[in-house]
Protein backbone atom coordinates (compact mmCIF):
# COMPACT_ATOMS: atom_id res chain seq x y z
CA UNK A 1 0.00 0.00 0.00
CA UNK A 2 1.94 3.20 -1.15
CA UNK A 3 1.32 6.08 1.37
CA UNK A 4 -1.18 9.22 0.30
CA UNK A 5 1.00 12.24 -1.28
CA UNK A 6 1.69 15.33 1.56
CA UNK A 7 -0.55 18.41 0.79
CA UNK A 8 1.65 20.63 1.75
CA UNK A 9 5.43 20.74 2.26
CA UNK A 10 6.26 19.75 5.88
CA UNK A 11 8.76 22.10 6.48
CA UNK A 12 7.67 26.01 7.10
CA UNK A 13 9.52 28.73 4.78
CA UNK A 14 10.01 31.84 6.02
CA UNK A 15 8.40 34.57 3.45
CA UNK A 16 8.28 38.32 3.35
CA UNK A 17 4.75 39.93 3.40
CA UNK A 18 5.32 41.38 0.78
CA UNK A 19 5.24 38.39 -1.34
CA UNK A 20 2.41 37.04 -0.40
CA UNK A 21 -0.51 37.98 -1.80
CA UNK A 22 -4.77 37.51 -0.61
CA UNK A 23 -7.01 35.16 -2.24
CA UNK A 24 -9.99 37.41 -1.04
CA UNK A 25 -10.95 40.61 0.37
CA UNK A 26 -10.72 41.97 3.44
CA UNK A 27 -13.94 42.38 5.04
CA UNK A 28 -15.29 45.41 6.44
CA UNK A 29 -15.38 46.22 9.87
CA UNK A 30 -12.50 43.51 10.71
CA UNK A 31 -9.83 45.65 12.48
CA UNK A 32 -12.85 46.48 15.09
CA UNK A 33 -14.33 43.27 14.91
CA UNK A 34 -13.61 41.12 18.03
CA UNK A 35 -11.94 38.39 16.83
CA UNK A 36 -9.10 40.11 15.07
CA UNK A 37 -8.31 42.31 18.26
CA UNK A 38 -8.12 38.56 20.21
CA UNK A 39 -5.65 37.35 17.12
CA UNK A 40 -3.52 40.81 17.04
CA UNK A 41 -2.84 40.75 20.52
CA UNK A 42 -2.15 36.69 20.70
CA UNK A 43 0.17 37.20 17.75
CA UNK A 44 1.57 40.22 20.24
CA UNK A 45 2.03 38.26 23.36
CA UNK A 46 3.45 35.11 21.80
CA UNK A 47 4.01 35.19 17.96
CA UNK A 48 2.07 33.58 15.74
CA UNK A 49 1.04 29.81 16.77
CA UNK A 50 -0.30 28.52 13.47
CA UNK A 51 1.59 29.13 9.99
CA UNK A 52 0.21 30.69 6.78
CA UNK A 53 -1.12 28.81 4.41
CA UNK A 54 -0.06 29.43 0.58
CA UNK A 55 -0.02 27.72 -2.79
CA UNK A 56 3.52 27.24 -5.15
CA UNK A 57 4.71 30.09 -5.74
CA UNK A 58 4.24 31.60 -9.45
CA UNK A 59 6.11 33.16 -12.24
CA UNK A 60 6.86 36.69 -10.71
CA UNK A 61 7.52 34.93 -7.45
CA UNK A 62 4.62 35.67 -5.43
CA UNK A 63 2.58 33.52 -3.12
CA UNK A 64 -1.25 32.97 -3.11
CA UNK A 65 -2.79 33.24 0.35
CA UNK A 66 -4.70 29.80 0.99
CA UNK A 67 -5.41 30.33 4.70
CA UNK A 68 -4.65 33.07 7.23
CA UNK A 69 -6.02 35.90 5.80
CA UNK A 70 -7.02 37.57 9.43
CA UNK A 71 -3.43 36.77 10.87
CA UNK A 72 -1.97 38.27 7.59
CA UNK A 73 -3.97 41.49 8.39
CA UNK A 74 -2.88 41.62 11.83
CA UNK A 75 0.70 40.58 10.91
CA UNK A 76 1.13 43.93 8.84
CA UNK A 77 -0.60 46.28 11.52
CA UNK A 78 1.78 45.00 14.15
CA UNK A 79 4.73 45.69 11.81
CA UNK A 80 6.16 41.84 10.91
CA UNK A 81 8.48 41.38 8.17
CA UNK A 82 8.84 38.26 7.60
CA UNK A 83 6.37 34.65 8.51
CA UNK A 84 6.25 31.45 8.52
CA UNK A 85 4.32 29.78 5.88
CA UNK A 86 3.52 25.86 4.90
CA UNK A 87 3.39 25.77 1.21
CA UNK A 88 0.46 23.92 0.04
CA UNK A 89 1.24 21.07 -2.71
CA UNK A 90 -2.51 21.60 -4.00
CA UNK A 91 -3.87 24.70 -5.54
CA UNK A 92 -7.08 24.75 -3.17
CA UNK A 93 -8.11 26.68 0.05
CA UNK A 94 -11.16 24.27 0.88
CA UNK A 95 -8.54 21.86 3.07
CA UNK A 96 -7.64 24.55 5.45
CA UNK A 97 -9.59 25.58 8.01
CA UNK A 98 -12.75 26.20 5.93
CA UNK A 99 -14.59 22.63 7.46
CA UNK A 100 -13.87 22.37 11.05
CA UNK A 101 -14.92 21.38 14.51
CA UNK A 102 -14.73 23.98 16.60
CA UNK A 103 -13.27 23.16 20.24
CA UNK A 104 -15.88 22.23 22.26
CA UNK A 105 -16.07 23.70 26.16
CA UNK A 106 -14.71 21.18 27.96
CA UNK A 107 -11.36 20.59 25.80
CA UNK A 108 -10.65 24.24 26.12
CA UNK A 109 -11.37 23.87 30.09
CA UNK A 110 -8.73 20.49 29.03
CA UNK A 111 -5.80 23.18 27.55
CA UNK A 112 -6.31 25.89 29.75
CA UNK A 113 -5.24 23.52 32.55
CA UNK A 114 -2.70 21.90 30.87
CA UNK A 115 -0.91 25.27 29.63
CA UNK A 116 -1.42 26.51 33.59
CA UNK A 117 0.50 23.29 34.54
CA UNK A 118 3.27 23.84 32.37
CA UNK A 119 4.18 27.18 33.50
CA UNK A 120 1.78 29.60 31.44
CA UNK A 121 0.55 32.00 34.58
CA UNK A 122 -2.83 32.87 33.65
CA UNK A 123 -2.59 36.69 33.30
CA UNK A 124 -0.29 35.84 30.47
CA UNK A 125 -3.32 33.43 28.88
CA UNK A 126 -5.42 36.34 29.45
CA UNK A 127 -3.24 38.87 27.33
CA UNK A 128 -2.78 36.47 24.81
CA UNK A 129 -6.35 35.80 24.22
CA UNK A 130 -7.60 39.38 25.08
CA UNK A 131 -10.19 38.22 27.27
CA UNK A 132 -10.30 39.10 31.25
CA UNK A 133 -8.53 36.79 33.68
CA UNK A 134 -11.88 35.64 35.28
CA UNK A 135 -12.58 34.24 32.15
CA UNK A 136 -8.92 32.57 32.18
CA UNK A 137 -10.09 30.98 35.82
CA UNK A 138 -13.73 30.15 35.17
CA UNK A 139 -12.37 28.20 32.51
CA UNK A 140 -9.55 26.61 34.52
CA UNK A 141 -11.78 25.70 37.32
CA UNK A 142 -14.72 24.76 34.83
CA UNK A 143 -14.87 20.94 36.29
CA UNK A 144 -14.43 21.68 39.82
CA UNK A 145 -17.13 20.11 41.93
CA UNK A 146 -19.22 18.70 39.02
CA UNK A 147 -19.26 15.17 38.86
CA UNK A 148 -17.53 13.08 36.15
CA UNK A 149 -20.99 11.80 34.95
CA UNK A 150 -22.22 15.09 34.37
CA UNK A 151 -19.00 16.07 32.52
CA UNK A 152 -19.31 12.97 30.05
CA UNK A 153 -22.65 14.14 29.06
CA UNK A 154 -20.92 18.29 28.60
CA UNK A 155 -17.95 16.63 26.45
CA UNK A 156 -19.03 17.59 23.37
CA UNK A 157 -21.37 20.91 24.20
CA UNK A 158 -20.21 24.36 24.07
CA UNK A 159 -21.50 26.79 26.81
CA UNK A 160 -20.81 29.35 29.12
CA UNK A 161 -17.97 29.13 31.94
CA UNK A 162 -20.26 30.43 34.22
CA UNK A 163 -22.52 27.36 33.87
CA UNK A 164 -19.86 25.27 35.83
CA UNK A 165 -20.65 27.42 39.16
CA UNK A 166 -24.75 26.97 38.90
CA UNK A 167 -24.19 23.11 38.36
CA UNK A 168 -21.84 22.40 41.79
CA UNK A 169 -24.56 23.91 43.77
CA UNK A 170 -26.19 20.57 43.28
CA UNK A 171 -25.34 17.31 44.35
CA UNK A 172 -24.31 15.25 42.18
CA UNK A 173 -27.30 12.87 41.18
CA UNK A 174 -29.25 16.20 40.56
CA UNK A 175 -26.57 17.21 38.36
CA UNK A 176 -26.59 14.60 35.98
CA UNK A 177 -30.69 14.83 35.77
CA UNK A 178 -30.21 18.83 35.05
CA UNK A 179 -27.38 17.95 32.60
CA UNK A 180 -29.35 15.37 30.71
CA UNK A 181 -32.72 18.08 30.50
CA UNK A 182 -30.24 20.63 29.03
CA UNK A 183 -28.57 18.68 26.55
CA UNK A 184 -31.34 16.67 25.25
CA UNK A 185 -33.56 20.00 24.73
CA UNK A 186 -30.71 21.62 23.34
CA UNK A 187 -30.66 24.18 25.95
CA UNK A 188 -27.65 24.40 27.78
CA UNK A 189 -27.79 27.60 28.96
CA UNK A 190 -27.12 29.45 32.47
CA UNK A 191 -30.51 30.80 32.51
CA UNK A 192 -32.31 27.48 32.07
CA UNK A 193 -29.65 26.08 35.03
CA UNK A 194 -31.21 28.38 37.46
CA UNK A 195 -34.04 27.91 36.86
CA UNK A 196 -33.21 23.74 37.24
CA UNK A 197 -31.57 25.09 40.51
CA UNK A 198 -34.77 27.35 42.09
CA UNK A 199 -36.38 24.08 41.28
CA UNK A 200 -34.61 22.06 43.15
CA UNK A 201 -35.55 20.07 46.64
CA UNK A 202 -32.99 21.98 49.24
CA UNK A 203 -32.12 18.28 49.89
CA UNK A 204 -30.76 17.87 46.42
CA UNK A 205 -28.23 21.32 46.77
CA UNK A 206 -25.06 21.33 48.49
CA UNK A 207 -24.87 22.71 51.61
CA UNK A 208 -27.94 24.61 51.59
CA UNK A 209 -30.18 23.56 54.44
CA UNK A 210 -32.70 26.67 54.65
CA UNK A 211 -35.55 27.07 52.48
CA UNK A 212 -34.24 29.69 49.64
CA UNK A 213 -35.93 32.67 49.29
CA UNK A 214 -36.19 34.02 45.70
CA UNK A 215 -38.18 37.27 45.12
CA UNK A 216 -42.11 37.34 44.26
CA UNK A 217 -41.77 33.67 45.01
CA UNK A 218 -43.15 31.96 48.58
CA UNK A 219 -42.80 28.80 49.63
CA UNK A 220 -46.02 26.98 48.70
CA UNK A 221 -44.97 28.48 44.86
CA UNK A 222 -41.78 26.80 45.61
CA UNK A 223 -42.92 23.68 45.78
CA UNK A 224 -45.43 23.58 43.10
CA UNK A 225 -42.65 24.86 40.87
CA UNK A 226 -40.30 21.77 42.57
CA UNK A 227 -43.26 19.12 42.38
CA UNK A 228 -43.96 20.65 38.68
CA UNK A 229 -40.05 20.22 37.60
CA UNK A 230 -39.83 16.60 39.01
CA UNK A 231 -43.21 15.82 36.62
CA UNK A 232 -41.86 17.40 33.81
CA UNK A 233 -38.57 15.84 33.83
CA UNK A 234 -40.72 12.25 33.99
CA UNK A 235 -42.48 13.08 31.41
CA UNK A 236 -39.59 13.89 28.61
CA UNK A 237 -37.73 10.85 29.66
CA UNK A 238 -40.62 8.60 29.17
CA UNK A 239 -41.25 10.87 25.73
CA UNK A 240 -37.60 9.82 25.10
CA UNK A 241 -37.75 6.20 25.49
CA UNK A 242 -40.53 5.93 23.38
CA UNK A 243 -39.37 8.66 20.40
CA UNK A 244 -37.23 5.90 18.37
CA UNK A 245 -40.70 3.96 17.99
CA UNK A 246 -42.88 6.28 17.37
CA UNK A 247 -40.95 7.97 14.36
CA UNK A 248 -41.00 4.90 13.71
CA UNK A 249 -44.27 4.29 13.44
CA UNK A 250 -45.16 7.62 11.81
CA UNK A 251 -43.32 6.94 8.85
CA UNK A 252 -44.94 3.58 8.37
CA UNK A 253 -47.61 5.28 8.75
CA UNK A 254 -47.30 8.04 6.56
CA UNK A 255 -46.37 5.28 3.69
CA UNK A 256 -49.25 3.37 3.76
CA UNK A 257 -51.43 6.27 3.85
CA UNK A 258 -49.40 7.62 0.91
CA UNK A 259 -50.53 4.24 -0.71
CA UNK A 260 -53.88 5.13 0.15
CA UNK A 261 -54.14 8.22 -1.83
CA UNK A 262 -52.59 6.38 -4.71
CA UNK A 263 -55.91 4.72 -5.22
CA UNK A 264 -58.26 6.51 -7.29
CA UNK A 265 -61.51 4.70 -5.73
CA UNK A 266 -60.68 5.68 -2.41
CA UNK A 267 -59.18 8.90 -2.88
CA UNK A 268 -63.22 9.98 -5.25
CA UNK A 269 -64.90 8.54 -1.83
CA UNK A 270 -62.97 10.22 0.85
CA UNK A 271 -63.68 13.55 -1.34
CA UNK A 272 -67.03 12.97 -1.19
CA UNK A 273 -68.01 11.68 1.80
CA UNK A 274 -65.16 12.59 4.02
CA UNK A 275 -63.16 15.84 2.55
CA UNK A 276 -62.17 16.57 6.19
CA UNK A 277 -60.57 13.20 7.25
CA UNK A 278 -58.60 13.70 3.30
CA UNK A 279 -57.09 17.00 4.09
CA UNK A 280 -55.88 14.95 7.55
CA UNK A 281 -54.10 12.22 5.25
CA UNK A 282 -53.01 14.63 2.56
CA UNK A 283 -51.33 16.59 4.95
CA UNK A 284 -49.74 14.13 6.32
CA UNK A 285 -48.56 12.41 2.98
CA UNK A 286 -47.42 15.88 1.77
CA UNK A 287 -45.07 16.63 5.38
CA UNK A 288 -41.54 16.69 4.60
CA UNK A 289 -39.97 16.06 7.65
CA UNK A 290 -42.39 13.99 10.65
CA UNK A 291 -41.16 17.10 13.64
CA UNK A 292 -43.23 19.74 12.24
Amino acid sequence: MTKPPLGFVPDPLLLPLSEILPSRKTPEGLLTSRKFKQIATSIEAVGLIEPLSVGKPDRSGQYILLDGHTRLVALKQLGFEKVPCLVATDDESYTYNNRINRLSSIQEHHMVRRAVERGVTPERLAKALDVDISHIIKKLNLLDGICPEATELLRDQTFSPNLGAVLRKMKPTRQVECVELMVSTNNITVSYAQALVAATPSNMLVGEIKPRKIAGVNADQMAKMEREMGNLHEQFKLAEQSYGQDILNLVLAKGYLGKLMANEAILRHLTKKHPDVLNEFDGIVRMVTLDK
